[in-house]
């Protein structure tokens, strides 16, 4: 029993020997390693791939962003010109209906003075003179008032006709006077720091 045992163990160890065996076990160990090395660098390419995916939809993420932000600051500049203008603006037409109401104090004021006979206005009638003199003097400071503040007449009487700045009630032939301009004011007009706020009542020769 112990022979045979001896030749059995002597018969395996001749197989694992044998120079027959070990290119096979070489082959196949080289194989093995192969097979190894492909997995990894499938894995690795998978794995760039992945993360070049990922860049390109970070890089495309950042682009977006930074577009929304451009956008966001030129709406914010926007926005900040508007409240500005909106702002010089009340400054300086925030008193348009009020300067509305003295006008037609103005008006009359100036009709009053207009409606003075000049020939009577003489030392021999103090009180007519008197009262002549405090209208002409409450006018010009009315009007000194007015320009202080942006308000300024509008006169146009002669000029050419601007429908921004003048309102025609008719249109007339006047000997010397050249079509399309102003040839009588029945009412005259005012801008407030450059804005018509109330057009002059005029004629105009045709």
């Amino acid at each position: 029993m112990a022979s045979w045992c001896v030749r059995a163990v002597r018969q395996s160890y001749s197989l694992v020997t044998s120079p027959a065996a070990s290119p096979r076990l070489l082959c196949t160990a080289t194989q093995q390693k192969s097979g190894e090395e492909e997995a990894a660098a499938s894995e690795q390419s998978t794995a760039d791939k992945a993360l070049l995916e990922e860049k390109t939809k970070l890089e495309e993420q950042l682009k977006d962003m930074t577009e929304k932000y451009k956008r966001a600051l030129a709406d914010t500049e926007n926005l900040r010109r508007r409240s500005q203008k909106m702002t010089e603006d009340a400054k300086l037409y925030g008193i348009q209906g009020f300067c509305k109401d003295l006008l037609e104090v103005a008006d009359i004021l100036e009709k009053a003075t207009e409606s003075v006979p000049k020939e009577e206005v003489t030392a021999q009638n103090p009180h007519l003179k008197n009262l002549y003199d405090g209208l002409v003097m409450t006018e010009v400071q009315i009007q000194k008032v007015f320009t202080k503040h942006g308000l300024v007449k509008l006169n146009p009487d002669g000029l050419k006709f601007d429908p921004y700045e003048h309102e025609a009630l008719f249109h007339t032939p006047v000997e010397g006077k050249e079509p399309g301009t102003v040839a009588v004011v029945t009412k005259v007009g005012y801008k407030l720091h450059g804005r018509t706020l109330r057009p002059a009542l005029v004629g105009v020769a045709k």
